[in-house]
């Protein structure tokens, strides 16, 4: 593990610190795959247009989610995997409902509305995935009791009511009566630049309260409004269990709380609720929100690095896509996964097990 641990370290270090005025390793969120679950075939149809080839997969098994809501927690753009695990669940039939972090809850539903994010959002059938409804949502505040005065009039807040966890899962409820599906497609780390030995306790803490126990309050508060037999589903990093430099402020610490909550809910949730409880390990994918991490004039950002490390050190290397995690969540949240719980799946080209930097200078003759 040790030895692990240090041949990533290094190699990562070492991409950082030769990289200079590269272009991005892929388009931001783009995908030129396409897995589609809702149809009965087994083939795989291949085709190709003037802006290259695209593959598309027909999935045996037609996963019918009709009647079935699902609502996506941490959706503001359509280039993450909530994103892509939302189309997914729609494309099996699914009502889906998001919510959306206030400050950029305006602007997400304005390219909504001016139709920016249609490419991104058409279904195998060729129709496009709509939203039933946005609600906005801050997930480090469970009740309107925990909002501080500064974020009550914030700005960006003005207008908004009922944002906290509680608030909206009352207000789900209000509108749907019971859920079956719920996606937890958060995280967020103030200091995820810093290394861990520069991370002040309140970074620490923070990245904690928004991408660990935001989901722990999630089930608390709509795990009662949630059909038996239903599902929640998060997203991690192999950060949680290897080092990963760059990935910082405590972030690597909230995965691996995330992974561990993810065992014990669902033991609690099961047994109380008659729920599942799993998480993807995904691998790295050039969403907006990653691209925000380590940006320098000049350099390759953290995400980018992190991209041409995986594709070169995976057993399948290859590019991962946002639909890759899309198709996994949908297996999760499905029938088909009816007896599984507890699990973290990893969906990010084996690179997890890999115990050496195939890239490294030592590996060289």
């Amino acid at each position: 593990m040790i030895f692990r641990n240090f041949i990533l370290a290094t190699a990562v270090a070492a991409l950082a610190s030769s990289c200079s005025a590269f272009a991005p390793s892929l388009e931001v969120g783009r995908s030129t795959f396409r897995a589609t679950p809702a149809v009965t075939t087994a083939s795989t149809a291949r085709s190709s247009d003037a802006s290259g080839s695209k593959t598309q997969l027909n999935m045996a098994a037609n996963i019918d989610l009709k009647g079935k809501v699902a609502f996506v927690a941490g959706v503001a753009d359509s280039t993450g995997y909530g994103w892509a695990i939302a189309r997914a669940l729609a494309d099996a039939g699914a009502t889906i409902i998001v919510g959306t972090w206030p400050p950029v809850l305006k602007i997400f539903e304005m390219g909504l509305r001016k139709g920016s994010f249609d490419d991104d959002s058409t279904l195998s059938d060729g129709s496009k995935m709509e939203i039933a409804k946005v609600y906005p949502l801050d997930a480090v505040f469970d009740s309107p009791e925990d909002v501080p005065e500064e974020i009550s009039t914030n700005k960006r807040y003005a207008g908004l009511d009922g944002f906290t966890i509680s608030e909206v899962a009352k207000s789900v409820e209000a509108d749907y009566g019971k859920i079956d599906i719920l996606v937890h497609s958060l995280a967020n780390g103030p200091e995820v630049t810093k290394p861990l030995l520069e991370t002040s306790r309140k970074g620490y803490l923070a990245a904690s309260s928004a991408s660990a126990f935001s989901a722990v309050s999630l089930l608390q508060h709509f795990g009662p409004i949630m059909n038996e037999g239903g599902s929640m589903l998060s997203l991690t990093y192999v950060a949680s269990e290897q080092v990963i430099p760059g990935y910082g402020g405590g972030m690597s610490s909230a995965k691996a709380q995330l992974e561990s909550d993810t065992r014990t809910l669902a033991y609690e949730a099961g047994r109380k609720w008659g729920l599942r409880v799993n998480t993807i390990s995904a691998g790295p994918l050039k969403s907006r929100a990653a691209s925000a991490i380590g940006k320098e004039a000049g350099q390759k950002t953290f995400i980018e690095l992190a991209i041409d490390y995986s594709k070169t050190n995976s057993p399948l290397a290859q590019d991962l896509y946002n639909d890759d995690v899309g198709n996994s969540g949908l297996y999760l949240c499905s029938p088909l996964a009816r007896c599984v719980t507890g699990v973290t799946l990893y969906v990010d080209n084996g690179l997890n097990c890999m115990g050496m930097a195939l890239d490294s200078e030592s590996m060289k003759q």
